[in-house]
């Protein structure tokens, strides 16, 4: 092994570390309280050090993220491909998301504000790291292609705006609550968005 490949496991072993130690912390002590300071302690690096593989704090939110939405995604191509229907694997994916942000109730309402950061750079990386549009994009293709779904929005931003009612319904409920759980907001969510909120009857009034 040469010099380089050895120095990028390195690397690679440290942050891992540094996430790993990070998270523990965020689970124990809460994010808002657990500083760079903290987590550079714990995982027995420099201050310095932790900001060269995550420029800000939240940036380790997105890597729990991500590995979030490669499960949520290996999932999905696994049901599809036994030959699941696909809205029965859109509400796999839903309750699988809706049980991980209930289990790690503090930790989604920063990532979810990452996602509307008013600096566009860091708001484009987090919705690059959290591609729940495109799972659902791919879960729902097989009807878009059977001409079952409608025609005058694309696939594309019918996806985003069910993965957006995911992430306004889901940060509304981890910062304030409710007395239904968060699985059963979701449900009622989607089911709004797949059926409508108005009768057949009363759009041809």
């Amino acid at each position: 092994m040469d010099s380089s490949s050895l120095r990028e496991r390195q690397k690679e072993r440290r942050r891992a570390r540094i996430y790993g130690v990070a998270i523990e912390l965020f689970k124990q002590g809460g994010f808002q309280t657990t500083t760079a300071t903290d987590i550079a302690r714990a995982s027995n690096v420099s201050r310095g050090t932790f900001f060269n593989y995550y420029p800000y704090k939240e940036a380790v939110l997105l890597d729990y993220g991500s590995e979030v939405m490669e499960r949520l995604r290996d999932h999905a191509e696994s049901r599809l491909a036994q030959g699941t229907p696909p809205l029965s694997v859109l509400y796999e994916i839903w309750d699988r998301l809706a049980e991980e942000n209930a289990r790690e109730r503090d930790l989604f309402p920063p990532l979810a504000y990452e996602v509307m950061n008013p600096n566009p750079e860091r708001a484009r990386t987090a919705y690059q790291a959290l591609p729940l549009s495109k799972v659902i994009e791919l879960i729902l293709r097989p009807l878009h292609q059977s001409g079952q779904m409608r025609t005058d929005l694309s696939l594309q931003r019918i996806s985003n705006l069910i993965a957006d009612t995911y992430l306004m319904v889901a940060l509304r409920w981890s910062a304030y609550g409710t007395e239904r759980p968060l699985q059963e907001e979701m449900r009622l969510a989607l089911n709004l968005l797949l059926e409508g909120a108005v009768r057949r009857e009363s759009l041809r009034t």
